[in-house]
């Protein structure tokens, strides 16, 4: 995981052990004192959000707890690895993209970064600049050419 990945995961975290858990005992508080609690949709409603917060809250503090952070600034070279931002175009349509290959819990497509495990990244990894790759999308095989690697 990217150090950025990382503090992104740990602020998430943050706000939902003081923001979110306090809100939602508060929630099922009131709800409690409504009344009979087997008829109380809103005693209901609190006590699914407060076991879907603690679900977030274990399934990030264990990332986070096995997380191998990787600071990406110090990194170089030649060849795509992992953290690397690799500008590829689309030889089909010449639509050129730029992606940055980071960890699972951190990959957000709409903002560029692909998970190391996507099929894309899969196959950029090991390649140089001028190399092509082939993926295999739903719509079929794709072609790209990588024009630029860089590790920021």
């Amino acid at each position: 995981m990217t150090s950025e990945g990382y503090e992104a995961l740990d602020t998430e975290l943050r706000r939902l052990k003081q923001v979110e858990r306090p809100r939602i005992i508060q929630a099922i508080a009131e709800a409690r004192a409504h009344g009979d609690l087997s008829e109380n949709a809103e005693y209901h409603a609190a006590k699914e959000a407060q076991g879907l917060n603690e679900a977030r809250v274990a399934e990030l503090e264990d990332s986070l707890g096995r997380a191998d952070v990787i600071d990406v600034s110090k990194l170089d070279g030649d060849t795509v690895t992992f953290g690397a931002t690799v500008k590829i175009v689309d030889e089909d349509t010449d639509e050129e993209k730029v992606y940055r290959i980071v960890g699972d819990m951190e990959a957000d497509v709409r903002s560029g970064k692909i998970s190391i495990s996507s099929p894309i990244a899969r196959a950029l990894i090991g390649k140089e600049v001028g190399d092509s790759i082939e993926v295999a999308a739903p719509g079929g095989a794709r072609g790209y050419e990588i024009l630029d690697i860089a590790f920021r």
